[in-house]
């Protein structure tokens, strides 16, 4: 029996892979200190579980809209005024089983076979298998250190062409924790504007993690004629330490909106009741947890930058947002350790793991094989433990 030829071109997510292999040494007792992981090490707030419990009591468990629950949609339309400044009516959100599922059902609403999807690199590693499902092809520019990796005009006018249907613009930025700015939004719209027809992708998931007191802005803040042509994904995950509850949602025109929906209630129907009620009192209560784990990830972020800086051969952008940081480790390749040679990030990450029980994520899962992801959502206990593993293990390297 064969199975369907796209399988075979997608990609087991790297995170997880990583994420599996540290548990299970775990379980035999080895202690992890886990760089992989790509959730906030905090509990969901203390409001937000209270309205979980009474949506259950209040036996509020049968389905919702498959497009997810009105009350919600509302909230997301009150959140996004209140921090974008952008008004948006409830046919403009959909609401789904996280921010992945979102940007999962937007691609298969846009894309046709052979259409391209400028994704820059580094990227997160699930958007060019997500395009591949869905048909389309993944358009994947690297971005040079020497430009924080970041998109730059020039770049984007010199690479998009006449099968380029959307672009993903991830700000603050898995892997690197790099941000744009509004005059580096604004450079960046006065060449898509000469592409209308050219769909935009807002991946703002970590947009509440913003370092140094920088203000929140996205592509549609900066340029609003782009609003019909621009989709904002995001979700409770990281902001309110939710990412168990699975909800997200997709913020954009009314016409896509639409299509992402039909698909949506096809496949899973409607996300949670009980979390899309969880998400709503996050959206709505007290934000002081999201202010208070931002400033955390900000010292959090401070010590990681001190330490990396302490070790020869390290370079790295400093992170401007989110909860990673993306060092290159390349100065340590062709080194060895007994008669193993890590030789790229897959054996540096298996090095790692190995022989200083770290885990983090190879570069090469987002398209820079040069460096690794480590994420600062841990204690500062286990920081400074991992960090004190991480110098002496490549000091190690001969």
């Amino acid at each position: 029996m064969k199975l369907a030829r796209r399988i075979s071109e997608v990609r087991p997510s790297a995170t997880l892979s990583i994420n599996a292999k540290a548990q299970e040494l775990r379980r035999r007792g080895v202690k992890i200190i886990n760089f992989a992981v790509g959730e906030p090490d905090f509990h969901t707030p203390v409001h937000v579980k209270q309205m979980a419990i009474q949506a259950v009591i209040r036996n509020q468990t049968r389905y919702t809209p498959a497009s997810g629950m009105q009350e919600l949609k509302e909230a997301v339309c009150r959140w996004v005024e209140s921090y974008y400044g952008l008004q948006y009516n409830t046919s403009n959100v959909l609401i789904s089983c996280g921010g992945k599922h979102a940007l999962y059902n937007v691609f298969q609403a846009i894309l046709d076979p052979g259409d391209e999807v400028f994704i820059p690199a580094p990227y997160w590693v699930s958007y060019p298998d997500m395009v591949v499902l869905a048909g389309g092809v993944p358009l994947i520019v690297s971005m040079s250190f020497e430009n924080n990796y970041k998109l730059t005009p020039e770049v984007l006018k010199s690479t998009i062409n006449q099968n380029t249907k959307a672009i993903i613009l991830n700000s603050p930025s898995n892997p690197t924790g790099v941000y744009y700015s509004e005059e580096e939004l604004k450079e960046l719209a006065e060449v898509l504007k000469g592409y209308p027809d050219l769909w935009i992708i807002s991946d703002d998931i970590y947009s509440h993690m913003l370092f140094n007191g920088a203000k929140w802005t996205n592509i549609v803040v900066v340029e609003p004629s782009f609003r019909d042509r621009t989709v904002i994904i995001h979700g409770v995950s990281k902001s309110y330490a939710m990412t168990g509850w699975r909800i997200g949602f997709a913020v954009g025109s009314e016409e896509l909106i639409k299509a992402a929906s039909k698909i949506q209630s096809q496949s899973t129907s409607n996300p949670c009741s009980i979390a899309q009620w969880a998400s709503l009192a996050a959206l709505m209560g007290d934000q002081s947890d999201v202010d208070r784990m931002a400033k955390s990830f900000e010292s959090r972020c401070a010590y990681v930058t001190h330490r990396l800086r302490s070790i020869p051969g390290i370079r790295f952008v400093e992170p401007q947002g989110a909860f990673y940081i993306f060092p290159d480790v390349s100065a340590f390749y062709g080194k060895s350790y007994g008669h193993k040679v890590v030789n790229d990030s897959l054996s540096m990450a298996d090095y790692l793991m190995d022989e200083a029980h770290i885990a983090v994520v190879p570069g090469i899962a987002f398209g820079d094989d040069r460096c690794i992801r480590l994420s600062y959502a841990l204690s500062m206990k286990d920081l400074e433990e991992g960090c004190n593993r991480l110098e002496s293990a490549l000091r190690a390297l001969k």
